[in-house]
């Protein structure tokens, strides 16, 4: 409609005074007028209310995130730092670990050097008692074995008389000791 139909509405409604259109078609515009001006009038205090309400839960939400972010920042540098420790005392035991072990395995070889020593020293030992003994046995052997051959020849050589002379002078000496 345009506003001169509009502008004669209303003077209808002036001459006729108050009372109901029962026109739909303006109705529904001014009705419609009615109701965005009751809207921005009332409802701007409600929608407002709403919206800073809504405006300030959302500024505190973002606020605890980056007070949450923050946080996590820090919890992160700490562990790292933890971390960065833990790897420096893993490598301090790590190297205190090859330190021992090489001490001890330098301390395994010069003992294993020793009994080995103190093995041929022992052998060696051994082997001298042993190569002596074996000497001695073969003196005796040979000691034995000459007294025989003696005994032999001088039963073949020596006559009767001769071997009373020898008895006699054996006892002489055993009885002279």
């Amino acid at each position: 409609m345009d506003i001169l139909g509009l502008l004669a509405t209303a003077a209808e409604v002036e001459e006729r005074g108050f009372g109901l259109n029962a026109d739909i078609l303006e109705t529904n515009v001014i009705n419609l007028a009615i109701i965005v001006a009751l809207l921005v009038y009332g409802g701007r205090n409600f929608l407002g209310n709403i919206l800073s309400e809504r405006k300030t839960a959302i500024e505190e939400e973002l606020r605890e995130v980056e007070q949450n972010n923050e946080a996590a920042k820090v919890a992160l540098a700490t562990q790292q730092e933890k971390l960065s420790q833990a790897e420096a005392e893993a490598a301090a035991l790590l190297a205190t670990a090859q330190d021992n072990a090489k001490t001890v395995r330098d301390s395994i070889v010069a003992q294993a050097v020793r009994d080995v020593e103190r093995m041929k020293a022992s052998a060696a030992q051994d082997l001298e008692a042993d190569r002596e003994r074996v000497i001695l046995q073969l003196r005796q052997r040979v000691v034995a074995l000459a007294l025989q051959q003696a005994e032999t020849t001088a039963i073949q050589q020596l006559d009767g008389s001769a071997q009373q002379k020898l008895i006699d002078r054996s006892l002489a000496m055993l009885g002279g000791r």
